[in-house]
C-alpha cells in the first residue's frame, strides 16, 4: 500500500511537473509574441517617422529650390531691367553726340560743298591769290572762290569761261605765284552743267591751288592750257574722249581710249550704247 502511495506522489509530482513546464513553455511563448508584436510595433513606428522625416526634408528641398529659382528669376529680372536701363542711357547719350557733332560740322560747313565757317591755315594764300586777280583781271572773272576742306584744304578758284585762259595763265606766270607744275586735270558732267578741274602746283613757293570751270553741256568747250603746262595734252584728250569736252588751241586732240570710231561718250549721263550688244 505504501509503495502505491510513493508511486501516485510521484505521478502527481511527474504531472506537476510536466504541467508547470507547459506552463512555462506557454508563458514563454507568450512572451516572445509580446515581444515581436512590439518589436513589430516599433519598427513600424521608427519607418513611419522615417517616412515623415523623408517627406518633411524632401518638403524642405522643393521649397529651398523654389526660392532659388525664384530668387534668380528676380536678379536676371533685374539686371535685364539695368542693362535696358543703361542701354537707353547709351543710346542717348550717343544721339547727343551725334546731335551736337552735326550742329558743330552745320556750324563749321556750307551746305557740305567743304567750304568751312571755321578758320583755315590755307586762308592767307586763298586771299592773296584772290588779291593778285583782282589786281590784273579784275573782280568779275571768279565766279567763286573757297577752302576746300574735303580736299587738304586747298584753295579753290572758280573761274568764269571766258577768264579761264587768262587767269590760269596769270597762276603760272606771276611772279608771287608761279604755279609751275600741273598735277591733275579731269571733266565731271553734273547734267545740269559740265566742270574742268585743275590741280596745279607751286614748287618754288610750296603752295597749291584749284581751278575750277563750268561750261555749257550742250556745247562743252573751253580753252587749252597745253600751251602753258604741256602736261595738260592727255588729260584733256581723256575728258574729250570721255565726256565729249573740246578744248580749243589743244595741238592734236584725239580719243586715245575708244578711237574715232567709237560712237558717243561714256562719261556723259545721257550716254547710251550705240551698239546693244556691247
Amino acid at each position: 500500500e505504501e509503495a502505491r502511495a510513493r508511486a501516485a506522489e510521484l505521478r502527481r509530482q511527474r504531472e506537476a511537473a510536466e504541467s508547470g513546464a507547459e506552463d512555462d513553455l506557454e508563458l514563454a511563448k507568450k512572451k516572445a509574441a509580446a515581444a515581436a508584436k512590439a518589436r513589430a510595433a516599433a519598427l513600424a513606428k521608427q519607418k513611419a517617422a522615417e517616412a515623415s522625416g523623408d517627406d518633411d526634408e524632401l518638403a524642405k528641398q522643393k521649397a529651398a529650390a523654389a526660392a532659388k529659382a525664384k530668387a534668380a528669376a528676380a536678379a536676371k529680372a533685374r539686371a535685364a531691367a539695368l542693362a535696358k536701363q543703361q542701354g537707353s542711357a547709351g543710346d542717348e547719350g550717343a544721339k547727343q553726340k551725334a546731335a551736337a557733332a552735326a550742329r558743330t560740322k552745320a556750324e563749321e560747313t556750307d551746305g557740305g560743298t567743304g567750304r568751312y565757317a571755321a578758320p583755315s591755315p590755307n586762308d592767307p594764300l586763298l586771299e592773296k591769290y584772290v588779291r593778285i586777280i583782282h589786281e590784273h583781271l579784275g573782280s568779275d572773272v571768279l565766279e567763286d572762290a573757297y577752302i576746300n576742306r574735303l580736299a587738304k584744304d586747298v584753295p579753290t578758284l572758280v573761274v568764269k569761261k571766258e577768264a579761264y585762259y587768262k587767269v590760269a595763265e596769270l597762276l603760272k606766270g606771276h611772279e608771287q605765284l608761279r604755279f609751275d607744275y600741273l598735277s591733275e586735270l579731269h571733266g565731271t558732267d553734273f547734267q545740269t552743267h559740265m566742270e574742268v578741274y585743275v590741280h596745279l602746283y607751286s614748287y618754288p613757293n610750296r603752295q597749291p591751288v584749284a581751278l575750277k570751270v563750268k561750261i555749257e553741256r550742250d556745247n562743252p568747250e573751253v580753252d587749252s592750257l597745253v600751251p602753258l603746262w604741256p602736261g595738260a595734252n592727255w588729260p584733256e584728250c581723256e575728258a574729250y574722249d570721255l565726256l565729249g569736252i573740246r578744248f580749243r588751241g589743244h595741238p592734236n586732240l584725239i580719243r586715245i581710249f575708244l578711237g574715232e570710231q567709237w560712237v558717243g561718250h561714256p562719261l556723259r549721263k545721257d550716254y547710251e550704247p550705240y551698239d546693244a550688244e556691247v
